[in-house]
């Protein structure tokens, strides 16, 4: 889960659309001039959110969608590409830069410092998940862990980029000639064809006994064995893909998506009596938890997800941010909708 404040309430959580762009032609398979290569949905309707495989109240009810063809990364965004990205823009991520006197008010100059959320757990305990979370100074996209730790470009190229807040992904998105999916394109694409099934794979969570995405297993959260071998981040295809050929659709990093969080948005559609097509969610963010929090969602789960705490690797579950938090478990994968 990424639950998020954001900078100006407490310190923790610092952290279109263009079809004639060169490089990009229909098919089932297209790498642009920038960002990294995509795979074209075809589109078509299918049942959005989940019902008894999950636990989640804000995934239900299961509706009906219909989306028109689109293009979505094959995987999250790589240091690699996103080194790309802010070399040729010199950008500055969210992170990276000392929150102002107005996003920080009333904190002196001295204490607001650059920086972003690493999971460092206090305690052992279930109760309190912001007693997980420790506020980094210099932690940020290329210096995942702090100021000391290696350079992310050079030693992790293809892992996911992470601390990565939600403008920070769209300057890259508008940068390659993108945007970010929906939440329905992401949840559409993640299910592979697939209907009706808890994973992004099916319904076996570990199919013909292979680990089929990056979670966490031991003790959540203080131990985390790496079963499926990895602690942390891992590459962005080192686990199968799903049916549609896409990598990383549950697990390894949570993804930002351009809707706006609300825990009743599938609620208010049943209502409605009507199939949905194309939604782009609701107008504005409302969040019971954190009331005034402005917050967008977010979709796939992470290496931190726990069937102790976290099951949010179902593929039809829903996680939400604030839009200027960021966090060592947070990076994003772009998309493009196809012009009429």
């Amino acid at each position: 889960m990424t639950r998020s404040k954001p900078r100006c309430l407490f310190m923790l959580h610092f952290a279109l659309v263009f079809m004639s762009m060169p490089g990009f032609a229909f098919g089932s398979q297209s790498t642009g001039s920038k960002g990294g290569e995509m795979k074209r949905i075809a589109g078509g309707s299918f049942e959005m959110g989940c019902e008894e495989e999950c636990p989640m109240d804000d995934a239900k009810p299961r509706h009906k969608v219909t989306l028109d063809p689109f293009w979505i990364d094959i995987a999250p965004v790589t240091n690699l590409e996103f080194s790309r990205f802010v070399k040729a823009k010199s950008y500055r991520t969210v992170a990276e830069r000392i929150p102002t006197a107005a996003e920080l008010p009333g904190v002196p100059a001295e204490k607001r410092l650059a920086g972003s959320a690493c999971f460092s757990p206090a305690a052992v305990t279930l109760d309190n998940p912001y007693a997980w979370w420790q506020f980094v100074a210099g932690a940020n996209w290329r210096h995942p862990e702090g100021p000391k730790s290696p350079d992310s470009a050079e030693k992790l190229p293809s892992h996911p980029a992470v601390h990565i807040a939600y403008e920070d992904a769209l300057a890259f998105c508008k940068w390659a000639g993108k945007t970010l999916p929906t939440e329905a394109q992401f949840e559409y694409a993640a299910r592979g064809g697939l209907s009706r099934k808890k994973y992004a794979w099916g319904d076996e969570f570990k199919a013909g006994g292979i680990w089929q995405t990056n979670i966490w297993q031991g003790q959540f959260p203080k131990t985390d064995l790496g079963e499926d071998g990895f602690k942390g981040t891992s590459p962005v295809k080192a686990f199968p893909a799903n049916g549609y050929g896409l990598y990383d659709m549950g697990g390894n990093v949570w993804q930002w998506t351009l809707d706006w969080y609300r825990p009743t948005t599938y609620a208010e559609r049943t209502k409605q009596g009507a199939e949905v097509k194309n939604p782009k969610g609701p107008p504005d963010s409302q969040d019971p938890s954190e009331p005034g929090v402005q917050k967008r969602v977010q979709r796939g789960g992470s290496y931190l997800c726990s069937d102790q705490y976290c099951v949010r690797y179902l593929v039809g579950s829903r996680g939400r941010g604030e839009p200027k938090s960021s966090a060592s478990n947070l990076g994003f994968r772009c998309a493009r909708n196809e012009r009429p």
